[in-house]
């Protein structure tokens, strides 16, 4: 039997869209005399449609494409394809479904069992479980057909407590074990879903097709990196990371497929951010990025990922110099920007800030000196960067750290005033590892923005390190507080010393009021701000908390 797997990048609510590329590759498998098509999960809506499937009319439109797309069998291939579908006896609740459809009819439905409802996922909110895996003969082949999380209990011993079983307990082995997916990129996940792939792959001894979709949607970056899986636990690629694509393969012939490729984790970040940097621009209706330059590190970086994403005719920075501002910051934002290729204007924010600080000395008694006049300047480049994002039709980037967002190191409607937050799941050091590997074939960010201490400059003489700890310092507590939810603690027990944790710890809780209104932050950790990290705002901390 041949298979053509189709990974694809769906845009979340654009059925129309989504419709064409399924019948692109039902096309090109009828070209190529395959048996069956297979698409990721949710393909026909986009992962995840969130609240879209509380809108009657999406799913008028799903049952429209689904007649379309079931015409589009007849004559071969079939085709199977994940999507939102009623309830078979409570038809005003939903399912994550996948549907075998072959020659104008529908064969076989599976119903997603496991429905996550943690991290960035809320599965439950829309969706009723199904009872088991499904298993089908097709072509003289046996295939159990499964959706994502419905594997990765056999790997996982608290998702196995979460749900109470394992599904893949109840199935008997078979000629393919076929996994639609929509898994979300992050640090680490690609070698966590290998582990789980070669386990199911070994307690069935049958190989495994996982299928992800790729591409990204708002904060969530999706790699594909589809492939096969062995029983014997060699992994065969079947599509490359972050690209579309499209892979025949023959069943009885899996073994002549390419060994899954191993490429660099600081390469796959670079990736992912590029591919969410475009996703959310494209799918947004937007071409054209803007952003402030610095001369600092973490806007050079912004900068550059832009770049990769949209090219440098879209993107547009703007050096706005305060008495602050030292000619070694001007002119290290000026050779980025020749570096780049990029168009800059230069609007100097003093005589904004001298005129509103007369403005305000009668009402604030003459003492809009220390924080206030440094927020005041973050505030009007922000006033001169987005009436600049009107002028052009552009989207504001953020160029903010996870370092600093984390402790509130940002001024609220200053330098976190934007539509993204390309590198806000970055800390300091993985910000510096970044460019540095951009650098690796000629130098893009000037080394100047690297090695130099970084600063705000918004008082004489400033360094991040006057109101932070050493970033080396800081990182580590940041990954371990926020990314694996270490207590105080555990924390001082790991040696970190007790003012420091006691510092840092009040200072990222005592800052979620400024992430709430932080923009999208492109996730590339298991636990970004936004929607993975659900914190209250009002409230008390809970002693070993």
């Amino acid at each position: 039997m041949k298979i053509l797997a189709a990974q694809l990048n769906p845009r979340v609510g654009d059925l129309a869209r989504n419709t064409d590329r399924i019948l692109a590759a039902l096309d090109l498998g009828r070209a190529s005399g395959v048996d069956l098509v297979v698409t990721p999960e949710l393909a026909l809506t986009g992962y995840p449609p969130r609240d879209l499937l509380d809108r009657p009319r999406l799913h008028e439109a799903i049952a429209e494409a689904l007649l379309t797309l079931t015409r589009a069998t007849v004559g071969g291939p079939a085709l199977l394809v994940g999507l939102p579908l009623p309830h078979q006896t409570r038809p005003h609740q939903f399912q994550n479904a996948a549907l075998l459809i072959d020659d104008g009819r529908i064969l076989v439905r599976h119903n997603k069992l496991l429905l996550p409802s943690y991290d960035v996922f809320d599965e439950a909110r829309h969706f009723l479980p199904g009872e088991a895996l499904t298993t089908v003969t097709f072509r003289g082949r046996t295939l159990i057909l499964s959706i994502c999380e419905d594997l990765w209990a056999c790997d996982d011993p608290t998702l196995r407590a979460r749900y109470g079983h394992d599904p893949l307990d109840d199935a008997q082995p078979a000629d393919l074990l076929i996994n639609l997916s929509a898994s979300p990129f992050a640090r680490g996940k690609i070698e966590r879903r290998l582990s789980t792939l070669a386990t199911a792959a070994a307690k069935l001894q049958t190989p495994v097709l996982y299928l992800n979709q790729v591409g990204a949607n708002d904060e969530l970056i999706f790699d594909g990196n589809s492939l096969l899986m062995l029983a014997d636990g060699t992994a065969k690629q079947l599509a490359p990371a972050f690209l579309e694509a499209s892979t025949t393969f023959e069943l009885g012939r899996i073994l002549e497929l390419p060994n899954l490729a191993v490429v660099d984790p600081v390469e796959l970040t670079l990736q992912a951010l590029v591919t969410g940097i475009r996703d959310y621009f494209h799918k947004s209706g937007f071409s054209r990025a803007l952003l402030g330059l610095s001369g600092g590190i973490d806007s050079a970086l912004t900068a550059a990922l832009a770049v990769q994403a949209l090219g440098p005719d879209n993107v547009i920075g703007l050096l706005m110099p305060s008495q602050f501002s030292s000619q070694g910051s001007l002119d290290d934002a000026a050779a980025l920007a020749q570096n780049l290729g990029i168009l800059t204007h230069t609007i100097p924010i003093e005589p904004a800030f001298r005129a509103l600080r007369e403005t305000l000395q009668p009402s604030l008694q003459n003492q809009t000196h220390g924080l206030t006049e440094e927020n005041l300047q973050a505030r009007i480049r922000a006033i001169l960067l987005m009436a600049h994002a009107n002028h052009h039709n552009a989207l504001l980037l953020t160029t903010g750290n996870k370092s600093e967002l984390a402790v509130g190191y940002c001024t609220l409607y200053g330098d976190m005033c934007g539509a993204l937050a390309p590198i806000a799941d970055l800390t300091k050091g993985r910000v510096w590892q970044l460019a540095r590997h951009l650098n690796r074939d000629g130098i893009l960010i000037p080394v100047n923005s690297i090695e130099k201490p970084p600063s705000a400059e918004l008082r004489e003489n400033q360094t991040d390190q006057d109101s932070l700890p050493p970033y080396e310092l800081l990182d580590l507590l940041v990954e371990a507080y926020v990314e694996r939810d270490c207590s105080p603690a555990d924390l001082i027990r790991d040696g970190f010393d007790p003012d420091t944790v006691a510092r840092v710890t009040r200072l990222i809780d005592l800052s979620e009021h400024k992430r709430r209104q932080t923009p999208p932050v492109l996730r590339v950790t298991e636990k970004a701000f936004g929607t993975g990290r659900r914190y209250p705002i009002a409230s008390a901390p809970v002693a070993g908390l």
